[in-house]
């Protein structure tokens, strides 16, 4: 009987603070329990199909992006002794402390008309406006390049770790059978890594969901504007509770579709000692080189 009560207390225990933390998310789906007729009419012949689209694109971009930069960066640092590896693996992981809508002043003040790129290249070729192409920084697609400039160290710093736990028998094995180091990457070193690539993958594009400053600075219509359009522009908390809860579906959708997707691929190596990788050292212009590629988010 003691020890069923000690099992109760620790139950509940867990369950009270987990009820607290669910607390805001059940209210937010609540709300949809008073329909709000006239401001989702309003929404769906007006904004509500671009708050769907850009919110999907801008996250399926920035986890794209942070997959390339955080897979490439990971495998480089885990793989490869080079100048500046031993600082460069903790640096990498400092753009999670910078907003990304600094990231997002920042490379606007330098790339748009009037900043110091842009004026640089008309003084070199005597262009003006409208005498050349230049891309757009303030669009979706800057804001997808800022997000995952800030949120790849979620896939690098997974990736690295998964990189750096497998064994060198592997990497001995896929050379007695003839595998180049880019067949091994891709055919065993990468399967092998990818339940933590996608985490870090899901990690950014939950952030990229949730993003409000960049979007709303680079005047794209997401989700998280809208709700703040609707909460302070129009005045309906409801309405605004309600999209929320539509945002919440659609993060609780990449998370199912995250756990789906590695349902089978949980099979890190644990239990006996491995032998640890060595890193091939890598020096002069082409570890210079390698330096300079991890350097360039």
């Amino acid at each position: 009987m003691l020890k069923s009560l000690l099992f109760d207390r620790w139950r509940w225990a867990v369950l009270l603070p987990a009820l607290l933390l669910a607390l805001p998310v059940i209210i937010i789906f609540a709300s949809w329990l008073e329909p709000q007729t006239e401001i989702w009419r309003h929404l769906r012949q007006t904004v509500l199909a671009d708050y769907v689209v850009n919110s999907l694109l801008l996250a399926g971009g920035t986890g794209l992006g942070a997959l390339f930069l955080g897979t490439g960066s990971a495998w480089l640092i885990s793989q490869y002794q080079f100048i500046g590896r031993r600082y460069l693996q903790w640096l990498l992981l400092l753009p999670l402390a910078m907003p990304a809508y600094i990231i997002a002043y920042t490379y606007t003040g330098m790339l748009d008309f009037a900043g110091p790129v842009q004026s640089q290249l008309r003084s070199w070729f005597g262009w003006s406006y409208g005498d050349y192409w230049f891309p757009e920084i303030r669009s979706l697609g800057g804001a997808i390049l800022m997000l995952a400039l800030v949120l790849y160290p979620y896939v690098y710093m997974l990736a690295r770790n998964a990189f750096a736990e497998q064994s060198a028998s592997l990497l001995e094995a896929s050379r007695t059978l003839g595998m180049t180091p880019r067949q091994h990457f891709w055919r065993v070193a990468l399967p092998l890594a990818r339940p933590a690539i996608l985490t870090g993958m899901a990690l950014a594009m939950m952030e990229a969901f949730a993003d409000y400053g960049t979007v709303q600075y680079f005047g794209v219509p997401t989700f998280t504007t809208g709700i703040f359009r609707t909460w302070f522009g129009m005045g309906n908390q409801l309405g605004a509770a309600q999209l929320s809860a539509l945002l919440c579906s659609f993060v609780l959708l990449l998370l199912y579709l995250e756990q789906w997707s590695r349902r089978k691929l949980k099979f890190y190596q644990q239990g006996q000692k491995q032998q640890e990788q060595s890193r091939q050292p890598v020096q002069g212009l082409t570890g210079f080189s390698l330096l300079l590629l991890c350097l360039l988010p």
